[in-house]
């Protein structure tokens, strides 16, 4: 498969954390690479553009919070000072001569066999002559390209904002009203990716901006990548934000479970069917949301393209190998994949510190775990013995559990209070645990509603910290425990290795996993879904109401028509050996009887 000529890579760096790929473009884009910044945590964010205008001698005049609409103000000019220095940067690679160890060298180096690009270096590479060495020289720079800088919004996280304790500011000052308006009006070319879920009031709040819309040629500044779980939720977003005239370019799939940080867990839907929907939908996909888009376009005077714009789709989540990664690709024709995990141990793209990396490099399947850490109260994946779970523990013993709760990103509870207020902080698991007190419960179910107040995690601070200790930031006011979110695929990488090295796993040139036991991707999703299902069962209160009954039924027989789905697709595969098949379809049969004898009145195994 001939890699597509708009890119330079078939493969993305996601967002990761709030820390983790803060400043990764910085370190990527100039190699074609795209990344993603979060845009979460405006503390964190000014703090990194102060460091690095010290690092480049760039002018710095602090946005403190009490400047007016200062979380949309800090995030424009972080985001515009990271795109001059990879311009720059790019620039400076651009021009470099074409020598042994130069940059841009690198850049053709990184890029996969098959495509143009490379092919194009490898020749010039084999060219006597000096004169049309340096013609085809001049031609490979003109045709290079960076990578995207773009950025993430957990549409969810919406906060509203207080001029004072009581003053309620304007929607448009909410958290993620506020980081869409900082990166709108910032200098990027590239796309924003919406995660967690539809925001109506936000995807209202996009019509006002014109980077959004398409120019006169079709051209969009800034497009807009929706991240989601099933087709169903794409078209349903995708014709919403058609409806305004709002186009979008990508649909980025990511696997329910078999991801890092929350866990959004579909019911019982595996991702190879759901890839395969998207495989024979597109062309619907993209006709239906085209002729809303161009009415809307009409409605507002705009200008509007006559066929519809380029519409992306890309997978994440859990992918470990070349043939998994060029598989997705052509089974499914995709457009790209998304890894994000074992850039955790790349210390060149990711801020990973020491060690937290060396907890990386050392966990096995068992370290790694599905939480109650978030204060959102959805899964999170974590590993045993990370530093901020070591603080929060030591807290818990101390009789002060809880966070003092300083950034307040997550301050989204009202269970007790007017103004909301983080299920993280200490004020509310003092409240919490008050009123626990006052029911009368049997001590094994007291002892599991206490654990559970208490599992709540700073993930404000604990996300922040580790970028801040890499890039000897002062660590005071986010405490010095570092959380850490990786996915499942981290316990069969445990070497810290280099981009180049790690790009070469990617593209097939060597092997970085460092586990025999690694099972193929979509056979680790549904192992994963088969225990989420039968954890479900077990905590949920029994006898199951209808409500329950239907809901847990359905998540069996789509785990089981999922079995069935991967019994043909591995049947068909030519890249497995016949040993490897027969092992596979071995895993499948075992996960099938498990599934069939899972009792919905009790979640146990007959």
């Amino acid at each position: 498969m001939m890699m597509k000529n708009s890119v330079a890579h078939n493969f993305h760096i996601p967002v990761m954390g709030t820390s983790f790929t803060i400043d990764t473009p910085l370190k990527v884009s100039k190699y074609g690479i795209s990344s993603v910044i979060s845009l979460v945590d405006d503390v964190l964010i000014e703090k990194m553009r102060k460091h690095y205008c010290k690092s480049f001698d760039e002018p710095y005049i602090e946005i403190t919070d009490k400047h007016d609409d200062y979380r949309a103000k800090r995030i424009t000019a972080y985001l515009n000072l990271i795109n001059d220095l990879v311009k720059d940067n790019f620039i400076n690679l651009k021009y470099a001569e074409f020598e042994e160890g130069s940059e841009i060298d690198k850049y053709f180096e990184l890029l996969p066999e098959n495509s143009i690009l490379k092919q194009g270096y490898n020749e010039m590479i084999n060219t006597v002559d000096h004169v049309e060495r340096y013609v085809m020289q001049e031609q490979l720079r003109r045709k290079i390209i960076e990578g995207s800088i773009d950025v993430n919004i957990m549409t969810k996280l919406d906060k509203t904002n207080y001029k004072s304790k009581t003053q309620e500011l304007p929607v448009a000052y909410n958290d993620a009203h506020a980081a869409l308006r900082g990166y709108a009006t910032s200098d990027l070319e590239s796309a924003i990716i919406l995660s967690a879920g539809m925001n109506p009031r936000l995807y209202a709040y996009m019509e006002e901006f014109q980077d959004f819309y398409p120019d006169e040629n079709g051209s969009i500044k800034k497009k807009i990548i929706l991240k989601v779980s099933d087709y169903r939720s794409a078209l349903i977003q995708g014709k919403y934000l058609a409806k305004k005239g709002l186009w979008v370019s990508e649909y980025r799939i990511e696997s329910g479970l078999n991801c890092g940080g929350h866990a959004f867990a579909t019911e019982g839907h595996l991702l190879g069917p759901i890839l395969e929907e998207f495989k024979n939908s597109k062309a619907n996909l993209i006709a239906s949301t085209f002729e809303l888009f161009k009415s809307a376009l009409i409605d507002k005077g705009r200008s509007y393209p006559q066929e519809a714009l380029p519409l992306l789709i890309t997978v994440q989540g859990g992918i470990g190998n070349a043939s998994e990664h060029n598989f997705l690709l052509e089974h499914y024709d995709l457009d790209a994949t998304g890894w994000g995990t074992p850039f955790l141990l790349v210390p060149e793209t990711t801020n990973v510190d020491t060690e937290t990396l060396s907890l990386l490099s050392k966990a096995k399947e068992e370290d790694l775990f599905l939480s109650e850490k978030s204060p959102l109260g959805v899964p999170f994946n974590a590993i045993k013995g990370n530093s901020k779970d070591l603080e929060r523990q030591l807290l818990i013993a101390k009789n002060r559990p809880g966070s003092s709760c300083p950034k307040k990103f997550l301050a989204l509870n009202r269970e007790f209070t007017d103004v909301a207020i983080c299920t993280a902080s200490r004020q509310y698991q003092d409240l919490k645990i008050k009123e626990l007190e006052t029911k009368e419960l049997k001590e094994v179910d007291h002892k599991s509603a206490l654990k559970s107040i208490e599992a709540k995690e700073c993930l404000c601070t604990g996300l922040a910290t580790s970028s801040l200790v890499i890039n000897k930031i002062n660590t005071k006011s986010d405490g010095a425990g570092v959380s850490i979110c990786p996915g499942p695929n981290l316990a069969y990488f445990s070497k810290v290795t280099s981009l180049k090295d790690m790009l070469s796993h990617i593209y097939g040139k060597i092997d970085s996993i460092t586990s025999d036991e690694r099972p193929n991707m979509f056979i680790k999703e549904l192992t994963m879904y088969l225990d989420y299902l039968k954890d479900e069962l077990e905590k949920t209160i029994q006898p199951l109401n209808n409500k329950k009954v239907k809901y847990f039924e359905s998540f069996k027989q789509n785990l089981l028509n999922g079995v069935d789905y991967y019994k043909g697709l591995f049947a068909e595969m030519k890249e497995e050996t016949q040993i490897a098949k027969e092992g596979i379809q071995s895993q499948l049969l075992r996960i099938e009887n498990e599934l069939k004898n899972v009792r919905l009145d009790s979640g146990v195994l007959t």
